[in-house]
């Protein structure tokens, strides 16, 4: 090897250290890597930045804006109600989950779905009882699973595709590969159910070893810090609007029974007060319902279709609700406005805020919002536009003001047009019609259009870090191939286990997913997909059954918190520890491994 080779291998060795011992951001520590090679002079600047014009790696920004649509319709909160109602028995429970989480996960980027769901799951097993511990790893291994069954299931197979498309132009430009591993590189890339062939039916035995084996090998665990343990009690009036779903249901049925955190107090219909509330009372048009709980129960009560705010001062607010977010704010001893009632002080009029529930040290307040009288210390949740809480930050008439995140009103209205334009743009990729990259662009056109999500909050929705590292993990890919790094190790790895295909491709999975643990699905995809192609020319083999294991092995991380986004995402609220993700998922691994390794060369053969 020449020293561009050395240097390359040293600066990768570096990087690799780095994820693995250090906390610092991935993104900080793979352009640190880049911004090394490309000061000594290994690759250029059009290498460097190649990454930054990958078709996966743009695809994958373009997906964030349609999942914020989806969330921000409440198209996914639709969706997931579908293990809405009491467990019957653990398996069964984890199963209800599972399935429609790995369903989503298939369209869906995975990350953006845990996120999601977290809150709704952790509420529903409050709800019933049952330790979280059991139900988010199952979660999170479900998201993942499902994830390998589509090609815009994850992150991961979207860059590996255009990494395919990449060595697939080369190939054709210079005529170098040539034979039956050039012919196994698709020039299109792969198609949107390609992966499928491999991705079901590991997450069928993925599914399936969670089932039989969840309920011995799960923890039972609270996690560190409860969503109970909130202090402040509000108490909150909400009306049933005309016209929504809830009206003929049940409060069993239309889930407002054991809410997590929060509780029905009583209904008030057309003046009447009803104290005793039994679960199969029906819901008529206008019911004004009082909750009594804390905080993040009140938001959720926000979201629910067919639920609004009692006071009409939220109708008279300038700013439309799907663009107002929920604030804390605690009344302070120089308000103006203390010792007058919130209707005779005008709140709204003068601060363009409603007061939706007031907390007052833990006391219960009976009274309409109207008629409470204001004192020092109150806590007020206010529903104003999002600018509200920096308008008022140095303001005397409060002492703290806080915005609660993702309190936003969703567009319940929209959902339908959300979940049409997402099966749109699967049914076009699948039929052929559009390439993934034109086909996601135009979804997310059709989102903004729409209105399913406003241009603000879709360009919060992209997560940079994820495009910065992958950017960076592709110009260390390209630094790997263009110096021979990645055909010497190719070499070194075919001359220590002989020339049989299957030990080779065993080993880059094995290879893949082992970074994957250590590293990240996306840099150890990008950084192991050259060797792979390295080996698979030197074989005089197809490519494609590699790409599919490495595509597999990058996402199928199981065994630690770290290897990927969502086991991370689960760790703390789950209250895990470092075992328990060793404990049932180094198996889980090995089962996908195995499946993998064997169904891939039977669906694409070496011989191409």
């Amino acid at each position: 090897m020449d020293w561009q080779a050395w240097t390359t291998l040293a600066v990768l060795l570096m990087v690799v250290g780095g994820l693995v011992a250090t906390r610092l951001p991935p993104d900080v520590i793979l352009l640190g890597g880049l911004t090394l090679l490309l000061v000594v002079g290994v690759i250029t600047p059009a290498q460097a930045l190649m990454g930054l014009a990958n078709p996966g790696m743009v695809t994958v920004g373009v997906l964030f804006i349609i999942v914020a649509a989806m969330r921000e319709t409440g198209a996914i909160e639709r969706i997931s109600r579908v293990w809405g109602g009491a467990p019957r028995s653990l398996p069964l429970t984890l199963l209800r989950i599972m399935v429609p989480v790995a369903g989503m996960s298939a369209f869906l980027n995975n990350t953006p779905v845990v996120a999601m769901l977290i809150p709704a799951i952790g509420g529903w097993a409050k709800k019933h009882r049952i330790s979280v511990s059991k139900l988010f790893i199952p979660m999170s291994y479900a998201a993942i699973l499902g994830g390998t069954c589509t090609l815009i299931g994850t992150s991961t197979n979207l860059v590996v595709n255009g990494l395919l498309i990449s060595a697939a132009t080369d190939a054709a430009r210079i005529g170098s590969a040539g034979g039956v591993f050039e012919k196994s590189l698709p020039v299109q890339g792969l198609g949107m159910f390609s992966i499928t062939w491999v991705g079901l039916p590991c997450t069928v035995i993925g599914l399936a070893y969670l089932y039989l084996f969840g309920r011995w090998l799960l923890p039972e665990r609270r996690p560190a810090i409860s969503e109970l343990d909130d202090p402040r009690e509000y108490s909150l009036e909400m009306v049933v609007q005309p016209g929504s779903p809830l009206v003929g249901q049940t409060i069993e049925e239309a889930g407002l029974r054991h809410l997590p955190g929060t509780y029905l107090m009583e209904i008030d219909r057309q003046g009447q007060a009803m104290l005793a509330v039994g679960p199969d009372e029906r819901l008529a048009a206008n019911d004004h319902l009082v909750f009594v709980g804390i905080v993040d129960s009140m938001v959720d009560l926000q979201k629910i279709r067919g639920l609004a705010p009692a006071t009409d001062q939220v109708f008279k607010l300038d700013a439309p609700r799907s663009r107002r977010s929920l604030i804390e704010a605690v009344v302070s001893n120089t308000c103006p406005l203390i010792g007058r009632s919130v209707r005779e002080g005008r709140f709204r009029s003068v601060y363009n805020a409603a007061i939706i529930a007031v907390a007052r040290s833990g006391q219960r307040l009976r009274t309409k919002i109207g008629d409470v009288i204001l004192q020092p210390g109150d806590t007020l949740l206010l529903e104003a536009h999002r600018g509200f809480a920096d308008q008022m930050r140095n303001s005397r008439d409060f002492f703290l003001i806080s915005q609660l995140e993702e309190s936003a009103t969703p567009r319940h209205e929209r959902a339908w047009i959300a979940m049409t334009i997402l099966a749109g743009m699967v049914g076009v990729v699948a039929a052929g019609l559009l390439a993934l990259l034109p086909a996601a662009m135009l979804a997310a056109g059709l989102m903004l259009i729409t209105r399913c999500v406003a241009p603000t909050v879709a360009r919060r929705s992209v997560d940079w870090q994820v495009l910065l590292v992958i950017a960076a993990a592709l110009g260390l890919g390209q630094a790997i191939e263009t110096t021979g790094l990645a055909k010497n190790f190719a070499a070194t790895l075919i001359g220590a286990v002989g020339d049989n295909p299957w030990i080779v491709l065993a080993l880059i999975y094995l290879l893949t997913n082992v970074f994957t643990e250590l590293i990240t699905n996306n840099a150890a995809a990008v950084l192991i997909f050259p060797i792979g192609l390295a080996a698979a020319a030197d074989l005089g083999v197809s490519f494609t059954p590699f790409a599919m294991a490495i595509m597999v092995g990058a996402s199928a991380s199981f065994a630690t918190p770290m290897g990927y986004q969502t086991n991370l995402m689960i760790y703390g609220p789950g209250g895990y520890r470092y075992s328990d993700y060793l404990r049932i998922g180094l198996p889980l691994n090995v089962l996908v491994g195995i499946t993998t390794v064997l169904l891939a060369p039977l669906v694409w053969p070496f011989s191409g």
